[in-house]
């Protein structure tokens, strides 16, 4: 199947080709470091890592941009709220930033470009716009000229007219539109500030974005992403003063990630999830995002309730251009899902004496496990879901209908176990332990390109866990006592008394498990 992704430029899914054969740029939207990351700042990273992963697995040669916007109003205003100098915060937020993004298991970015580090590109790029007619000076200001560009609204399809006339843009007596936006600012006393041709001041935000994508990744270049809400003005006004200044097509296709939204009803992990519905109400999405002037806590903060694995499932459970709805209620539906998966990891490795985590998997579509031989009928459903995988993957990067296919995958593969007795005899020998080898080779490849499964989880080794896992091994060893004395209604009540905190107990042919759920 081809693949085909949503651009928000033409509202249709088109056939995706690159401008470079083979290569492909892409630019997401990064933070303005200026408060602690909270969960909404993970989408498009764990998004954006995730689409690099399966476009490296097609065979393309990717490089993926996230910026970091280090001079801006909120952080000079954060700033003087706390009492400490613009760029120290700014250091603090950005390490917090990369902090979580490493524990996210979003280590595909190539390049993060800081806005303070890239002040010539965009002088160079204002003066362009000056040069050409674009932008005029004003008070030690530059504006970039709307007026000037004739198809100015093309991506966000904003009614011009209406904002020229100041209906959703605050008029202003000195610039010539309401709609005109600032290159350059002329900066106060006490704020960061470098020389210009146009004096002493600061970049706008806009012109930030275009100069760092056009530095990494050309004059035109693939993928320009990010949330929704910076669909307009920030994407609109990236797009014109960017095509106003190279007289090119500034990106190919834009995608825009739906935003994070407080749930107000509950959801089911391991469905298929294949909501694709078109762009929705930016206004009533910016009212319902959950962004940290709503309250969002740090994102650290759901870290030491939830793995980040299961934070990167959650977020890759729903399209991504659909609203992300957001609840612990719903985070823990995820960690269930994902316990299942654990718990299939755990019997393989019991019953093969293999280490899921070391099984070699392909890098490449072409070259996939391969699924021929005995049992045909087992091998030929294994087909069947990893080319419902790709054709998930390669209508829009459908990650949600994805991880539909691995719940599937994951109950065929418990079915082989259950149906060949595995449990109950060892006898098969090589054969049995290949086969159910190749099916979780194929299952930790597509998983893989999700991001997940890729290392054991950690577990920590405090005290007090070391004394609940001995404390654990007793009454284990007490039940087995009371089930071989035919005890079994002592037996039955220390098993509920562990259902009731939260411990499953399995037993097996070759001895009894435990796990907290």
């Amino acid at each position: 199947m081809t693949l085909r992704v949503y651009n928000t430029l033409t509202r249709t899914k088109e056939n995706f080709q690159t401008v470079v054969s083979g290569q492909v740029g892409m630019y997401l939207c990064g933070p303005t470091v200026y408060k602690p990351t909270h969960i909404g700042h993970m989408v498009g990273p764990v998004l954006f890592d995730t689409i690099k992963r399966y476009l490296t697995y097609c065979g393309y040669k990717v490089t993926l941009i996230i910026n970091i916007t280090d001079v801006d109003d909120k952080l000079i205003n954060r700033a003087r709220e706390n009492g400490m100098p613009v760029d120290e915060l700014a250091r603090q937020m950005t390490q917090d930033y990369f902090d979580n993004l490493e524990t996210m298991g979003a280590d595909g970015v190539d390049h993060f470009p800081y806005a303070t580090q890239h002040i010539d590109e965009m002088q160079t790029m204002i003066a362009t716009l000056i040069e050409k007619g674009h932008a005029y000076l004003l008070n030690g200001d530059v504006y970039y000229d709307v007026s000037r560009d004739n198809d100015y609204g093309k991506l966000s399809r904003m009614n011009v007219e209406e904002l020229m006339t100041g209906t959703h843009v605050q008029a202003s007596e000195s610039k010539r539109n309401p709609a005109d936006f600032a290159l350059w600012k002329k900066s106060k006393p006490s704020e960061p500030a470098w020389d210009s041709p146009w004096g002493s001041g600061r970049p706008g935000w806009h012109i930030e974005c275009s100069a760092m994508s056009m530095k990494y990744l050309g004059e035109s270049f693939d993928i320009h992403g990010g949330g929704l809400d910076l669909l307009f003005p920030h994407h609109e006004n990236e797009m014109a003063q960017s095509e106003s200044c190279t007289g090119k097509p500034f990106a190919r296709y834009w995608f825009h990630n739906g935003l994070m939204q407080e749930s107000h009803s509950a959801g089911k992990v391991g469905g298929a999830h294949n909501r694709l519905g078109d762009l929705v109400d930016q206004k009533s999405q910016e009212l319902n995002k959950l962004a940290g002037s709503k309250g969002a806590a740090p994102v650290k903060e759901l870290f030491e309730l939830y793995h980040p694995e299961t934070i990167r499932f959650f977020l890759l459970a729903t399209h991504y251009r659909s609203p992300i709805e957001f609840s612990e209620h719903l985070i823990a539906e995820t960690q269930t899902g994902l316990e299942s998966f654990y718990r299939l990891i755990e019997t393989f490795e019991r019953l093969s004496g293999m280490n899921f985590y070391d099984l070699s998997t392909a890098d490449r579509r072409e070259t996939p496990v391969s699924l021929t031989g005995e049992p045909q009928a087992f091998f030929s459903k294994l087909t069947q879901l990893h080319n419902r995988f790709l054709e998930m993957m390669d209508d829009d990067f459908n990650t949600g209908g994805a991880i539909g296919t691995l719940f599937e995958m994951r109950k065929c593969i418990n079915s082989f176990i259950s149906d060949k007795k595995l449990d109950a005899k060892r006898n098969d020998g090589a054969q049995i332990d290949n086969v159910l080898a190749t099916a979780m080779t194929l299952l930790k490849e597509l998983a893989n390109l999700l991001g997940v499964f890729r290392v054991r989880l950690r577990k920590t080794g405090n005290t007090d866990d070391k004394f609940s896992g001995q404390l654990m091994d007793l009454m284990i060893e007490l039940r087995t006592q009371a089930r071989q004395n035919k005890n079994f209604e002592m037996a039955d009540r220390i098993r509920d008394g562990l259902t009731h905190l939260n411990v499953s107990v399995e037993d097996r042919p070759d001895g009894t498990i435990w796990r907290r759920e």
